[in-house]
């Protein structure tokens, strides 16, 4: 963003959000990042405001998110960060974290927080807690956020996907959201990520011409993170497999590298992963699919906001 990404090209699954940011200087943008007091969500904030951004950790807890921004604090001194409470199960939150942002302008959104429900629950709003997270709560703090993104000079809106974007192949609205009689934790997980995708390419469909740029990205297979703490299987599988797979600093390199392309237009509607640009499914290009659910989304969000 400040300064052009000459070597891009040399990063890759290994690379560290530290190592894409190197010589990077984020002064004065500002960025929000949603599920940010741990994991990848942390680690990227850590290493953005460690590059000089202002940076807000939208949290569920005040507690936990002021114990990450003095973690960061404590090894960026001189780094502008603070916590925001924002559950994204609760429209009245999300509504309450747009309300109490003395923000004129943003420059990134980045749609980190996810959850991996291993029973059937619900959101406030009575929506299935995973799409609930994932996908409609991000959609409608959007929404709410547009009018400061779009007063931005290169506004930009990340979304934390998936490789589990791919699974299902269709997106089913007959069946979308799950309901408690055909829950499935990695379908409704499935269902998840290809929102995130499927929102991101419409959001640049609707508002490239305003000068956003979105996008959307597997951050690496599991990588340590407390996506998984509502399930102590997912917990003790992350813990065994995680010498194979990234670190969260390696797992956040893909979402600072979209933060701070240097090009807007080389991640306007791209899928991204490890730190490359990559096809995602055909029915995460399909644009009838994504303006289907953009509606239903704008729909759900006007019934319950």
């Amino acid at each position: 963003m400040a300064q052009q990404h000459s070597q891009v090209n040399r990063f890759g699954s290994r690379s560290s959000a530290d190592e894409v940011l190197e010589g990077l200087d984020l002064s004065g943008k500002k960025m929000i990042i949603t599920g940010a007091n741990t994991g990848i969500g942390y680690e990227a904030a850590r290493a953005l405001a460690a590059a000089g951004a202002e940076v807000i950790l939208a949290c569920r807890s005040q507690q936990k998110g002021q114990q990450a921004v003095d973690r960061i604090q404590s090894k960026h001194p001189n780094s502008k960060v603070s916590c925001q409470v924002l559950d994204l199960t609760s429209f009245k939150s999300i509504k309450q974290f747009n309300d109490n942002l003395s923000w004129q302008e943003i420059d990134v959104l980045i749609c980190n927080a996810g959850v991996v429900p291993t029973h059937f629950q619900q959101t406030e709003e009575g929506i299935e807690l995973c799409v609930g997270v994932c996908h409609f709560g991000h959609f409608y703090l959007t929404q709410l956020l547009l009018p400061r993104l779009l007063k931005a000079a290169k506004p930009r809106v990340v979304m934390v996907s998936s490789e589990s974007h791919r699974s299902p192949r269709k997106l089913n609205f007959e069946k979308f959201p799950l309901t408690e009689d055909k829950f499935a934790t990695f379908v409704a997980y499935g269902q998840a990520k290809l929102c995130n995708a499927l929102f991101a390419n419409e959001l640049q469909r609707r508002y490239g011409a305003q000068g956003l740029s979105a996008c959307s990205l597997h951050p690496g297979a599991l990588v340590t993170t407390d996506i998984g703490r509502n399930s102590a299987f997912f917990r003790i599988a992350m813990k065994l497999i995680s010498p194979f797979t990234k670190n969260a600093n390696q797992g956040a390199s893909t979402t600072v590298l979209c933060t701070s392309y240097a090009k807007p237009e080389e991640i306007q509607g791209k899928y991204f992963s490890h730190c490359k640009a990559v096809r995602s499914s055909k029915e995460a290009n399909n644009p009838d699919v994504a303006k289907k659910l953009w509606e239903l989304s704008e729909q759900f969000c006007n019934q319950h906001a």
